[in-house]
């Protein structure tokens, strides 16, 4: 459940330097931010990609400077965590600086910064994040069986294998993200796991989740969390461990804690969601599901000074609703996960 309706903090009883300042009218604490780098991807997941994607004009997607800019106000008011996503996000032109830039935000209170990739170009850049000082990578990679995987992606599997092989070297934890989809590679949850735990990796199984294109979506795709659990119990122990205010719910699989489940569709995490998201533009979305988002890269482009943008960024914060659980389904919007911001 969701806390009680709390005074707005803009308006009445500001927080104090210091204080967790990012909060909602639910008494939800924003800690983390997904950073959205580009729209663009080379893969072509259908949970995520349409079949004919417009991908944005390089001049509508924030600079270097401003991408900075952006995560230096949210870290100001409270963020720790930060995790760089696309689109790819390491087909953004000048990935490698744009990680070294967010160094500087660690005397603020960066704690972590991360990154979701599909690690396609890991085998080149990996080595080289790691040297600008890139903490972890989550690696979307929804079936080990080659012929499934191009299948699912459109691409090859090989060279995702060797991205996670320079990831380790480079001595970059790898968490593993895979989304279930029945019929289609649901056979590979067994599959998945006893790779993962062979190599020694996390492992994340990902309900799919209504953000597709409209009408591609349907419930009876769905793997549920407790599907996934009867299926790894016909060859595994499973046992559950304490929830935290993670969005997966992790198990200890024979006795090694390493894979978990992200439930947003059957049992939904909203209720102890720390998080907001901006996309490459700079447009705010406190909510995976929210139909709209801010415009504060516009707002910034129209010269707008930090003040200004922190207030927005307070508002849109209190104002953000209580989430899927308050209303499963399809989300109705222009802007598909890929623009968004996993």
């Amino acid at each position: 459940m969701l806390d009680t309706v709390l005074p707005d903090p803009i308006t009445n009883d500001r927080p104090t330097q210091g204080a967790a300042r990012l909060r909602d009218q639910h008494g939800r604490v924003k800690r983390k931010l997904r950073l959205s780098l580009t729209d663009r991807c080379n893969f072509r997941c259908s949970y995520c990609m349409p079949e004919h994607p417009v991908w944005l004009p390089k001049a509508s997607l924030l600079t270097r400077a401003e991408l900075l800019r952006m995560a230096r106000l949210a870290v100001d008011q409270g963020i720790t965590h930060i995790r760089l996503t696309g689109g790819e996000p390491l087909l953004r032109a000048g990935v490698r600086d744009i990680v070294s830039d967010l160094q500087t935000l660690r005397s603020s209170g960066l704690q972590r910064l991360s990154m979701t990739s599909n690690a396609e170009r890991l085998g080149e850049l990996a080595q080289p994040l790691a040297d600008a000082g890139l903490d972890d990578l989550n690696i979307s990679f929804d079936a080990i069986d080659p012929d499934v995987f191009e299948t699912l992606t459109g691409r090859p599997i090989a060279p995702v294998l060797r991205g996670i092989n320079a990831a380790r070297a480079a001595g970059l934890p790898v968490k593993l993200n895979a989304v279930l989809i029945r019929d289609r590679n649901d056979h590979q949850i067994l599959p998945l796991t006893r790779w993962a735990l062979e190599q020694d990796l996390s492992l994340r199984f990902i309900e799919y989740m209504p953000l597709d294109q409209p009408g591609r979506w349907r419930p009876e795709t769905v793997m549920s969390e407790a599907e996934v659990l009867a299926v790894l119990r016909t060859q595994h122990t499973v046992e559950a461990l304490p929830r935290s205010a993670e969005p997966a719910t992790r198990y200890r699989i024979d006795g090694q804690d390493r894979v978990g489940v992200i439930a947003t569709v059957s049992n939904p995490f909203c209720g102890s969601c720390d998080r907001i998201r901006f996309t490459a533009t700079g447009e705010l979305f406190t909510c995976l599901f929210a139909q709209t988002g801010t415009p504060m890269g516009a707002q910034m482009r129209a010269g707008a000074d930090d003040d200004a943008l922190t207030e927005t960024l307070h508002r849109a914060v209190w104002h953000k609703q209580a989430g899927y659980a308050a209303q499963p389904g399809p989300v109705e919007r222009t802007i598909l996960m890929h623009g968004m911001g996993g």
